[in-house]
């Protein structure tokens, strides 16, 4: 499933090919006709993110959300360079203009809502790291909800009403890189750990806006941040892990085992030699 980074960049491209435009919606597939229809010819006010949400705003008070699920992808085209873009696929919902094509395909959630539906949405999803200066992006709400619960961390960083945007990667590397347990449950880990969690996704999810890959390991978060800083062109080719799919590989660190199991759906990767804090 496409975690938080991966939705804030589409929402970035996204307000930045529709923003001011009235696009033609349409539903080549046919499922989300109706939906089109209310958006169609309408004028986009923006598209923005939280956590794994996607939702673009038209005039009238109409808003598209989206959440991509495990399979969904929404690409968008530049007509100038590639010239007609055919529907290939089950396109749910086409934006198209006179400049960009965007074809939704595959979502768990394509649906037309109102203002305060949206905002319901965003009420009961946790912090976003991507926006920490939103007011709804308080890591201490998240931190209540973790010291009343008994589950595992691992469990936990799952939740998106615990925590907007984080999945299984990123939870899986930021343990390891704390050396947290993470079957420590929630009510008994420490505050200071909760703390640097979030500093870490706040520090490593713009890594992955950047270079469109999930960068977890030392060497590469510091070239990038580096080259960000330093306002160069931000590339990488291939993406390390720690533990992220090494099981049974050795540790980096100690050498031991990798290990893995099904924590809240997902396969968690640790190693039980480094991991023992929290």
């Amino acid at each position: 499933m496409p975690e938080g980074h991966t939705l804030y960049a589409l929402a970035r491209d996204l307000d930045a090919a529709f923003r001011g435009t009235s696009p033609v919606v349409t539903s080549p597939q046919g499922k989300f006709a109706a939906g089109a229809a209310l958006l169609s010819g309408h004028e986009v006010l923006g598209a923005t993110s939280r956590g794994k949400h996607l939702f673009v705003e038209f005039a009238g008070e109409r808003w598209l959300w989206v959440h991509l699920g495990l399979i969904g992808t929404f690409r968008i085209d530049n007509i100038a360079y590639a010239g007609e873009v055919p529907v290939v696929g089950q396109v749910r919902c086409r934006f198209a203009t006179e400049e960009h094509v965007a074809d939704l395909r595959g979502p768990m959630v394509c649906d037309v809502v109102t203002p305060e539906k949206v905002g319901s949405i965003l009420d009961r999803l946790g912090p976003d790291p991507l926006r920490p200066n939103d007011v709804r992006s308080d890591p201490d709400l998240a931190w209540k909800r973790i010291q009343r619960s008994s589950k595992p961390i691992a469990e936990l960083l799952m939740d998106q009403e615990v925590l907007a945007g984080v999945g299984n990667v990123y939870r899986s590397e930021v343990l390891f890189r704390l050396r947290v347990n993470p079957f420590r449950p929630g009510n008994k880990l420490q505050r200071k750990y909760w703390r640097a969690m979030w500093d870490e996704f706040v520090t490593l999810l713009p890594l992955g806006v950047a270079t469109s890959k999930i960068v977890t390991v030392h060497d590469q978060v510091e070239a990038i941040a580096e080259a960000m800083e330093a306002g160069d062109d931000v590339t990488l080719t291939e993406r390390d892990s720690y533990v992220y799919r090494r099981a049974g590989e050795a540790c980096l660190v100690c050498g031991s085992r990798i290990r893995t199991q099904i924590v809240a759906g997902r396969n968690l990767f640790w190693c039980g030699n480094c991991q023992r804090r929290g």
